[in-house]
């Protein structure tokens, strides 16, 4: 049998920012196959003039994906049953889910798969927020067409509650950094706004927001806006809770409280899915559950439910054996470091004497100590007690009380708390870094642009990039300036688990190449910063 009969289903994906029309030469529409024949596979849409790939016509040949000069095209062959399981598309050539978690009530369900597969798709879908097209994006589907598409009798059960809107729901949102814009005011004005469970005592306890409740919202550190939405979320009186990523910024003792306040939920017998990309609090938090797999900004698609550990140990490995389902080449594997001590040089870049700062009623001591030639540094503690003041003091950005520097060292700083409030595309943000110089095609983009994604981004806004993009972005920006040392301040929030170990042995092999030194402050450890977990795998089984 030829093998082709068995992947009748075309995907066909065109990144809207990305089409350019006006500074190609249309190579997509010259060199199709199909439409040499004298076919119309792919056209120019008439108000614009950008592609339109018409996905039953398309032999998935991906010549169009290769003469794209800016990379706008996605062709992936499905197996046909999975077309079958279609439940949303956002219209033509655009991203696509198949299958859906199947809610659990009195349970924690966690999502578990790359960014741009469609998890916050899921949780719009099942909040009801968007209802399911099954493909059929260009007309709005009655619920009675909707029902008889659906042949779970749990999700029917669930979306019937959505259409007589007896269904509530509460969505902590990923993009935390973005609630100062939507409400003015301190943080005991709007935990009383949304008390609706009379939990806000407990929860400020349970949370360790008591020296937070009378600073204005815009005054708020991550880690605390963190924690003020997920007591938001939990103090709405719903069925159904939705935690998108509910982890960041927050150190372990915080997150373990997290971790509790969302539990007591499911004790309750509410619903609870969270979206999660720390492996060990996904573990540690969740009953069950979904692998989302595919290709990132093109389609996802939710595998059957599996059980915490095994179902987290499927997605490291790239298989799932119920399903004889292959997704990612390689597995993925915690391994132990293989830096050792004689891999690093005696040439110290900085020493500095003991030092001490004063912000306000906060105190920072540090002990004497260096910096060598290409070593990587990690800086670990709770939240609070001065890791991020301590980098600024090193990169000038703080001045030091009390002890010095023994010399001056050019330090490119990479900011814990990301600013996304700048006009135009990445491709204009890179030249102001660049001096104004050309990049493309130069030794900086083979280095470090290209093996951090970063050439799909050129075109897009940066104001219209995802939390994970902008920290892709805002990396780069740090490793292409001419510096001693490199400073990342969590340069692993918002990254998904595979972006999370990519870029972390990227940058230990650049900085090393270098013979630079990198100072690191992650509280993802075991997620981002590999030779610090000291385990082949991860306490997953």
């Amino acid at each position: 049998m030829d093998k082709h009969l068995n992947f009748v289903h075309r995907v066909a994906v065109l990144d809207q920012e990305l089409c350019q029309p006006r500074k190609c030469g249309q190579e997509c529409i010259l060199y199709c196959p199909v439409n040499k024949t004298g076919g119309e596979c792919i056209v120019q849409r008439p108000d614009d003039g950008k592609a339109v790939i018409f996905e039953d016509l398309c032999t998935g040949c991906t010549i169009c994906v290769k003469k794209c000069p800016f990379d706008a095209i996605v062709i992936v062959n499905l197996a046909n049953e999975v077309g079958v399981d279609k439940i949303h598309q956002y219209g033509i050539n655009s991203f696509r889910l198949y299958k859906l978690p199947i809610p659990k009530e009195g349970s924690v369900t966690g999502l578990v798969g790359r960014n741009g597969m469609g998890k916050s798709t899921i949780i719009n879908l099942l909040s009801g927020n968007i209802k399911p097209n099954f493909g059929n994006f260009d007309k709005d589907l009655n619920w009675e067409d909707i029902f008889d598409k659906i042949s779970n009798i749990e999700l029917r059960k669930h979306f019937e509650k959505i259409s007589t809107k007896s269904l509530r729901t509460s969505i902590k949102p990923q993009l935390v950094y973005l609630i100062p814009k939507i409400f003015k005011g301190t943080v005991m004005e709007l935990l009383k706004k949304y008390d609706e469970r009379n939990m806000r005592d407990l929860l400020i306890d349970s949370l360790g927001l008591k020296n937070s409740l009378t600073k204005d919202v815009s005054t708020l550190s991550g880690g605390e806006l963190q924690r003020v939405a997920v007591a938001v979320a939990a103090s709405k009186d719903a069925d159904y809770y939705f935690f998108d990523e509910p982890s960041s910024y927050n150190d372990i003792y915080q997150r373990l409280a997290v971790s509790k306040v969302i539990n007591n939920l499911a004790k309750d017998g509410k619903s609870v899915m969270i979206v999660e990309h720390d492996m060990s609090l996904l573990d540690y938090l969740s009953d069950n559950v979904f692998i989302i797999y595919g290709e990132p900004g093109s389609y996802g698609i939710v595998s059957t439910l599996q059980s915490t550990k095994i179902g987290i140990n499927n997605f490291l490995e790239g298989f799932i054996p119920t399903e004889n389902v292959r997704f990612r080449d390689k597995s993925y594997r915690f391994d132990i470091s293989n830096v050792t001590e004689n891999m690093i040089s005696n040439m110290s870049i900085v020493s500095y004497t003991s030092m001490k700062k004063k912000l306000g009623g906060f105190n920072l001591k540090v002990n004497n100590g260096d910096i060598h030639q290409g070593e990587v540094i990690g800086i670990v503690g709770a939240n609070a007690l001065g890791k991020t003041t301590f980098m600024k003091m090193l990169s000038g950005l703080e001045k030091i009380d009390e002890g010095q520097l023994d010399s001056e060292v050019r330090i490119s700083y990479k900011p814990q708390y990301l600013n996304q409030d700048i006009d135009g595309d990445v491709r204009s943000l890179l030249y102001s870094v660049n001096n104004g110089q050309q990049f493309e095609g130069s030794l900086m983009e083979e280095q470090i642009l290209n093996p951090l994604g970063l050439r799909k981004l050129y075109d897009k806004s940066v104001k219209g990039l995802s939390g994970g993009e902008l920290q892709k972005v805002a990396v780069s920006l740090s490793l292409v300036r001419d510096a001693d040392i490199y400073a990342l301040d969590e340069p692993s929030a918002f990254l998904d688990i595979e972006d999370r170990i990519s870029l972390a042995k990227f940058v230990q092999r650049l900085i090393k190449a270098k013979g630079k030194s990198e100072s690191l402050v992650d509280k993802n450890i075991c997620g981002f910063h590999r030779h610090a977990c000291g385990n082949k795998r991860p306490p997953f089984g």
